[in-house]
């Protein structure tokens, strides 16, 4: 049994109090913080916040020799129990690491627990105490002696399991309910006192349900027990899966009021959208992960080409979770479903980097994104989920199968679910063409069909397979910004350049990110509504900047045909014909 002693130490200072006891040992002890997180594929190096590192055997000290960025070695040359104590610095607010002020308290355990190297599947506890007056704990941990507040000691049967957990510290609201029977917990810090907590607990427990019955059926889930941590601040949005619970963050707007209309926000519906799909993560990526992640390796980047998988699909399946519990309708599905399409269009790098290379990218290009990333790569995110789309409809346009059900993308990943391993792609392949009642229409079989829209960069043939199901594509003119192509920011009474896009006028007429846009044809530009009043698309402008506090003056040139800067708009019409309408109504669970 290895033994974990944390407490909030000193929270003005943003310090947790961290002890590690292992019982026995001969020889040296290699104690390591891991690098990364799962679920956030970015090396964040962990280890730069431990300090004051100490280690005794019985009483007499240890000597510790640092290996590398992460590892120490604790030279033990007796056979008795070894302690070492540090300090984490926590003031980090987001999902991902941890955090301590005298308002909360809240850490990831890949933050503050340094692995004994060799000891990954023994037995593991923590022992969380000392917690200001009036503050309580929050977790999915197995608690085996606490007391009221949650104060005392948790267990864990690995490593793995210990820091798969994160912790909530603090004065917070809780909510519980049962799904399927399994009871959850809705944690809630920094709400406004009259924010409708009850009501995003009700439609977070319909969610549940939903998803567990879509996975299970009838049988029991592979769970006990569900915690969301959801911190609420004034700005901020995300999430972090866990095995059986999940970090949340979210802005106070994004709360409805007690005594608010009915009809949810769109702040609200993405709110419930993350939920949503940080829930559907307790089977696609926790249960059902990529043969690279088994077991993770936290020393260092854990590459695999399956993220729009396991990221994408999910994306995907989030929001249709919000339609098939009747939290949106179809329209508002069709709306919500514009906002991948519309992003991808608008990235030239859709067409350089297949979603697959991005998905190997992740750890150098999504989470470091700079001016040049939309012409360099694509959103994993984002086109994976334009990918399950595609694939979702493509297999719904076939015939039923033989027992008289409809394939379905639903079907595929319950197939896949069923294998009770890591899978590759290969599974995901054989999955496809076991559900299929027909090949693809735009390939000889599903292995050529995944590996075009997977492997390659060519846009994926979504207008023809929406109108199949009775949904109108439109296409019109983008802001003019779009259309220019250049992202720009409006700040203080000026617009500065943020990034430009590869082929785009911005980019022949010279503008760089940086730039501060002056004026164009003498007309000052202060905002984004100056930008559309005075550009005039049919012919060439002198445009104004400042570039490293020098005046530059750039000629922007005419619009062209294939320029890009088109937004498109879906709509439910007319089917086609009986059977689309019929596929239509299946699919947006009308």
């Amino acid at each position: 049994m290895i033994d974990y002693f944390i407490e909030p130490a000193q929270v003005h200072a943003h310090r947790y109090a961290v002890t590690l006891k292992l019982p026995r040992s001969e020889g040296p002890v290699r104690l390591s913080l891991p690098v990364w997180i799962p679920g956030s594929y970015l090396v964040r190096e962990f280890a730069r916040h431990l300090m004051n590192l100490q280690a005794t055997q019985g009483k007499a000290p240890c000597r510790i020799l640092q290996e590398d960025k992460t590892t120490w070695v604790v030279d033990a040359p007796g056979r008795g129990a070894i302690t070492a104590r540090y300090e984490v610095y926590a003031n980090d607010t987001s999902v991902r690491a941890a955090f301590l002020d005298a308002r909360r308290g809240f850490f990831n355990g890949t933050s503050v627990f340094l692995r004994v190297e060799g000891h990954d599947e023994a037995p593991h506890r923590v022992r969380i105490s000392g917690l200001p007056k009036g503050w309580a704990v929050a977790t999915a941990l197995q608690p085996s002696q606490v007391d009221a507040q949650g104060q005392g000691w948790y267990e864990a049967a690995s490593y793995d399991e210990l820091v798969d957990h994160p912790v909530e510290l603090g004065r917070f609201w809780r909510g519980q309910f049962k799904a399927r029977g399994i009871p959850h917990e809705l944690i809630v810090t920094g709400a406004a006192d009259d924010a409708d907590l009850d009501r995003l607990m009700a439609d977070t427990q319909r969610l549940c349900e939903a998803q567990i019955a879509f996975w299970h059926g009838r049988r029991k889930p592979a769970f006990d027990r569900y915690v969301f941590l959801l911190n609420v601040v004034e700005d901020g949005y995300g999430g972090l899966e866990h095995r059986e619970s999940t970090a949340l963050i979210c802005s106070r707007r994004d709360i409805p009021r007690r005594g608010q209309e009915p009809a949810p926000s769109e702040a609200y519906t993405t709110l419930l959208g993350l939920i949503s799909h940080e829930y559907f993560h307790t089977w696609n990526v926790k249960r059902l992960k990529p043969s690279e992640f088994a077991p993770y390796d936290y020393t260092r980047e854990n590459y695999t080409r399956m993220l729009w998988f396991f990221e994408g699909f999910t994306s995907y399946y989030d929001d249709q979770f919000l339609l098939r519990t009747q939290r949106i309708d179809a329209a508002h599905y069709l709306r919500l479903l514009t906002k991948p399409l519309n992003q991808v269009l608008a990235t030239p790098g859709r067409q350089v980097q297949s979603v697959a290379q991005a998905s190997f990218d992740a750890w150098t290009r999504y989470y470091r994104p700079d001016e040049n990333t939309a012409n360099a790569t694509v959103s994993y995110y984002t086109k994976g989920s334009l990918v399950a789309l595609a694939l979702d409809l493509s297999l719904r346009l076939g015939p039923a199968r033989p027992d008289g059900r409809q394939p379905s993308l639903d079907g595929v990943m319950l197939r896949l679910w069923a294998l009770q391993r890591p899978i590759t792609e290969d599974d995901v392949v054989t999955a496809l063409t076991a559900e299929a009642s027909a090949p693809p229409r735009h390939a000889p079989d599903w292995r050529t069909q995944l590996t075009m829209w997977v492997h390659g960069t060519d846009d994926l043939p979504l207008q023809t397979l929406l109108e199949e199901f009775g949904v109108q594509w439109t296409s019109r003119k983008g802001p003019v910004a779009q259309q220019l192509g250049v992202r720009v920011q409006e700040a203080s009474g000026s617009l500065k350049a943020q990034a430009v896009m590869h082929g785009s006028a911005a980019e022949a007429a010279g503008i760089s990110a940086g730039d501060e846009l002056i004026a164009l044809d003498n007309w000052r530009l202060r905002r984004i509504d100056d930008l559309t009043q005075w550009r005039r698309p049919e012919r060439t402008q002198s445009l104004l900047i400042c570039r490293d506090q020098q005046l530059q003056t750039l000629t922007l040139p005419a619009a062209k045909a294939s320029d890009c800067g088109q937004v498109i708009a879906l709509s439910l019409a007319s089917a086609p014909s009986v059977s689309a309408e019929l596929r239509g109504k299946a699919w947006l669970n009308r």
